[in-house]
């Protein structure tokens, strides 16, 4: 079983597809997250949508609106390798029994089976999510150039706290992205058995 869960070609396929849609979606969305990031912590200088882009690229260049944007590449393509590779070793790992079952004859997949895989992908995925999102945020709201880089962000990050501090939060993180990945897998799963049952 070991050598089909881990099978060379199937994992660096699941890896190498989740790597490329992460880094486009990281660089697509990144100037909107800047510009909400700044407007969530910041309002009484960052008052609305066009308001902050305007007065940060006014004030800081165009390339201030992708701040973070490393970090941001980095933590998605962990996460998103780290979801799709461990959602599908699981499911080479534990086949549901259901399928192709002759015992089963409506066809009927186990559909609880994709909710708890997912919930174990989903802390998986924020163990490697979370360094990057506190390194993207604290660089996000940085005002200027000086000392704004996602290096010297987490340079000072361990001076001050070390090690915990690019973990602050794992507990919450746990509880997001748990169930958003139960949901998210889950979910999609029993839709794809509805569709297949339900629609012509």
């Amino acid at each position: 079983m070991g050598s089909t869960v881990l099978n060379p070609r199937d994992v660096s396929r699941d890896i190498f597809s989740a790597s490329i849609g992460s880094v486009c979606c990281c660089y697509t969305g990144q100037p909107m997250d800047t510009i909400k990031v700044r407007m969530q912590t910041n309002p009484s200088i960052f008052t609305g949508l066009m308001q902050t882009g305007r007065k940060t690229i006014t004030e800081e260049g165009i390339s201030a609106l992708w701040k973070g944007a490393v970090p941001t590449a980095m933590g998605m393509v962990a996460e998103n390798a780290v979801a799709f590779s461990v959602n599908e070793a699981l499911k080479r790992a534990f086949p549901d029994p259901n399928k192709n079952s002759s015992l089963n004859n409506d066809g009927r997949p186990d559909l609880l089976r994709p909710f708890f895989m997912g919930a174990i992908t989903g802390c998986c995925s924020a163990l490697v999510l979370l360094p990057s999102e506190i390194i993207k945020a604290k660089t996000q709201v940085l005002v200027g150039s000086e000392g704004a880089s996602s290096n010297e962000v987490f340079r000072r990050m361990m001076q001050r706290q070390g090690i915990k501090s690019i973990f602050c939060g794992l507990d919450s993180q746990l509880m997001r992205d748990g169930p958003f990945y139960a949901v998210f897998f889950g979910g999609y799963e029993l839709n794809c058995y509805l569709f297949r049952s339900y629609v012509p």
